[in-house]
């Protein structure tokens, strides 16, 4: 599974297995360790984040905060999705 980035003790990751047909560009979110149902945020096509779910019970406020690094880094999070997975669509 690649690794995008760490903020603080959260990675910022994508599973190697996104599903067939491939999902819209995503990442998961979890602390300590990527996790199989780690927090998952969809990236727009205009670069922003739309919670899809918050299964790592993040607290809203350092979620908030992950969220803008994630739409701030959404460039390289999804030119990484391309080089991983040879296409990007998104969810909106």
């Amino acid at each position: 599974m690649p690794q995008i980035f760490k903020i603080g003790s959260y990675w910022v990751y994508f599973w190697s297995n996104e599903n067939d047909p491939l999902e819209p560009v995503h990442v998961h979110v979890a602390q300590g360790r990527p996790v199989a149902d780690g927090t998952k945020i969809w990236i727009t096509s205009a670069g922003k984040c739309l919670l899809c779910h918050n299964h790592s019970r993040i607290p809203t406020k350092l979620l908030r905060n992950i969220i803008r690094v994630i739409e701030a880094r959404s460039e390289d999070v999804i030119e990484k999705w391309k080089a991983h997975f040879g296409e990007v669509t998104y969810y909106c």
